[in-house]
């Protein structure tokens, strides 16, 4: 299974691209796919369990004794990128709908392709899987703190804590919960490993699946969210250039090697849309903005990220 899954790993971007492409063609002719929107949260659950199957649970705290490295990421997600974050939105128009969807997805480290990103980029990858759980807990945690400070008053209107509950259970405690049942079943039961193994080529399948349902449900209703979405791309891109050099630069500060350095720089860079996107349909009248302003970040990202692949490697050298 191994060429199998190596195929679709270094494939991704283009069954990404291939996804998107379909999917919104579809949604144009069969507008009954806004329908797609109730399937989001469980491909997503899904796709996080096969995600976390590649976590060597077991290793977790091996990985947490790495300390200079889990500092350097930790900045460099929750504290350098939340202060580009906040000079960037000083350019975006003053509604808060765009503004809101331009934090959730900005101040969210991604946890599932980021790591395949890395490792095609050179990047210690391990370093970087073994840290999705943390990655994914604090800015849980962290989101709402972020959105107080940076909206204010506007922030506690729009967001509600009840989504975020939910997302925890669902798309952290009970995948992840499960992933370490599979493991420790493999280690001890051979047809339970067998099934694991298989497990293992589900990451860009359900990641591709994620992105379908998104896309095919989020494009119907655009409408003339479309043009204001639009506004927030220029950020998208200035955050897209800027966040990897900054990532790198703090890994240079903590004295890493130049795999682990560049694992930093992929984390910067690359952001967790898919996952915040539930959070954004629960925001009363988010729709179609809110959602639209999500999914154009996720568009430019994949784009950034071909080229993240080509010149993130040569950091270092």
């Amino acid at each position: 299974m191994t060429p199998l899954r190596d195929t679709l790993e270094s494939q991704q971007v283009k069954i990404y691209f291939g996804t998107i492409i379909v999917a919104v063609l579809l949604s144009l002719v069969v507008p009954a796919t806004t329908e797609l929107e109730a399937g989001i949260n469980p491909a997503l659950a899904l796709m996080l369990f096969v995600t976390f199957l590649q976590v060597p649970l077991a290793d977790l705290g091996k990985a947490l004794l790495r300390v200079r490295f889990l500092a350097a990421l930790l900045i460099a997600n929750f504290i350098a990128v939340p202060l580009l974050v906040l000079a960037l939105i000083q350019f975006l128009p003053a509604d808060p709908m765009v503004r809101l969807g331009v934090l959730f997805v900005l101040l969210t480290p991604c946890i599932d392709y980021v790591v395949t990103f890395a490792h095609i980029g050179r990047a210690d990858a391990k370093l970087l899987l073994a840290s999705t759980p943390a990655l994914l807990v604090l800015q849980m945690l962290l989101l709402p703190v972020y959105l107080g400070l940076f909206l204010g008053d506007d922030a506690a209107a729009l967001v509600q804590m009840g989504p975020f509950l939910h997302a925890f259970v669902w798309l952290i405690a009970i995948p992840l919960a499960l992933a370490a049942v599979v493991q420790l079943g493999a280690t001890r039961i051979p047809k339970v490993e067998r099934v694991a193994a298989a497990l293992g080529l589900l990451p860009v399948p359900a990641t591709a699946l994620v992105l379908f349902m998104v896309f095919a449900s989020v494009v119907p209703q655009l409408g003339l969210a479309f043009d204001n979405a639009v506004r927030a791309v220029p950020i998208y891109i200035a955050f897209a250039l800027a966040a990897p050099l900054i990532g790198w630069g703090i890994g240079r500060l903590a004295g890493l090697h130049a795999p682990a350095g560049r694992a930093i720089a992929f984390s910067a860079a690359t952001r967790n849309s898919l996952v915040v996107l539930p959070l954004a349909f629960a925001v009363p009248n988010a729709m179609p903005l809110l959602p639209a302003t999500i999914v154009a970040q996720t568009v430019v990202e994949l784009i950034s990220s071909l080229l993240y692949m080509r010149f993130i490697p040569k950091l270092g050298n």
